[in-house]
């Protein structure tokens, strides 16, 4: 799986590497586009995930939540208060009710995992990570999240494009578990609200878990370095800035997840 990966990395970081002494060709790391450009766009909507596509990104992250009749709908918060001309939990309601639903930044309707992966059905070399939201325990007690973690393995494997590269991550370790008991070839992140440190990674190895998300605050290029020999592949979040993007490079770390990835796309162009 790290081979595949790094193939595909290659492949999706052609052609924006920079040359010479920049910061651009420093990077080794794929820039993704954090709930599809959240800064720049209607998060979480289908137009903000085409929008970062047509302007060349290639790597994405967004969350994926069940809905009360068994639906995988794409939303970040425990609630739809601040996003959608809505109120409550995703979880509390149908896929029906849903479906009348639209966001409140620019009316979008309410965007379902079945419709995001099929955007991306004819779009090979996408690497996408889907955050399973499952942390409250209220809303996913362990008697629901196999029934969770099943479905979204199987729209994963159903949808996954020959030269993508899809990955199920958390900072729930419940549904990575699970995942892994579905499928022990499964890629999968585990998050982290911490610094990339010797206790994650240990984690992550107890797992059986190849890819860490750790926050870049307070992280080292030290502790970076020593997670991937020790076999990890280290994400770097948030990105919420150009000089987020510039200690993300600092670190070294293989994945930058960005909320202004068009910008800071347009900023590297410009200093190749």
């Amino acid at each position: 799986m790290k081979t595949r990966l790094a193939v595909v990395l290659a492949v999706m970081a052609s052609g924006i590497m920079g040359s010479g002494g920049s910061v651009a060709a420093q990077e080794k790391g794929l820039l993704f586009a954090h709930r599809g450009g959240a800064y720049e766009y209607d998060e979480n909507t289908l137009d903000a995930f085409r929008s970062c596509y047509e302007q060349g990104l290639r790597g994405f992250e967004t969350d994926v939540r069940m809905t009360q009749d068994g639906e995988l709908v794409i939303l970040h918060d425990d609630s739809l208060d601040r996003t959608h001309h809505a109120t409550g939990a995703v979880e509390h309601k149908t896929a029906a009710e849903l479906r009348t639903v639209t966001s409140k930044q620019t009316g979008q309707p309410c965007l379902f995992l079945e419709e995001l992966l099929s955007y991306f059905d004819d779009k090979p070399g996408v690497y996408l990570e889907l955050e399973m939201k499952t942390s409250n325990k209220d809303l996913y007690p362990d008697a629901r999240l196999e029934e969770y973690c099943r479905k979204l393995h199987e729209a994963v494997r159903a949808h996954e494009p020959q030269g993508s590269f899809y990955v199920c991550t958390s900072f729930d370790e419940r549904p990575l578990k699970i995942v892994k008991t579905l499928d022990g070839d499964a890629d999968l992140l585990l998050i982290t609200g911490g610094p990339c440190c010797p206790e994650i990674v240990e984690r992550a190895q107890l797992l059986g878990i190849k890819r860490i998300g750790c926050r870049m605050e307070e992280t080292s290029r030290a502790a970076v370095r020593a997670a991937q020999k020790a076999g990890l592949i280290v994400t770097g979040w948030p990105g919420q800035s150009l000089q987020d993007y510039h200690l993300a490079v600092g670190l070294g770390v293989d994945a930058i997840c960005s909320d202004i990835p068009v910008a800071i796309q347009k900023w590297r162009a410009q200093h190749k």
